[in-house]
């Protein structure tokens, strides 16, 4: 019986191959399983919504339901913080940019050829 086998422990480095796939436990340049995710799943309607829970006051704009891949919504974010002047990131599938910029993004989006919808007021 291997000493991997517990399922609590688990091979993340080897001096031969170096770093190790959590999952499959091959080595990461041979891995599959990062390469399979999948865009977010939509009903083809882009929302943006403003928030401020959990930042001290300070609001952001959010934009969901792109469903692009993540390299694509990415370009997406740096297009859209560009037209704004301001930061932003993108997390779990979701845009968010500093500020309340919902007017401008989106004209930007509707541009851009999405279908778009403001939620949350």
């Amino acid at each position: 019986m291997s000493r991997y086998t517990d399922s609590n422990s688990r091979l993340v480095y080897s001096t031969e191959k170096g770093r190790m796939c959590p999952e499959c436990g091959k080595p990461s340049d041979q891995c599959r399983c990062g390469r399979k995710k999948a865009a977010s799943p939509g009903d083809g309607i882009v929302r943006i919504s403003r928030e401020t829970k959990g930042r001290k006051g300070k609001g952001v704009t959010l934009i969901t339901g792109t469903g692009l891949e993540p390299p694509e919504l990415k370009q997406l974010a740096k297009r859209l913080k560009a037209r704004c002047g301001s930061g932003g990131t993108v997390k779990n599938g979701v845009i968010e940019i500093q500020g309340d910029h919902r007017g401008l993004l989106e004209e930007q989006l509707k541009k851009e050829g999405f279908t778009v919808k403001r939620s949350g007021g």
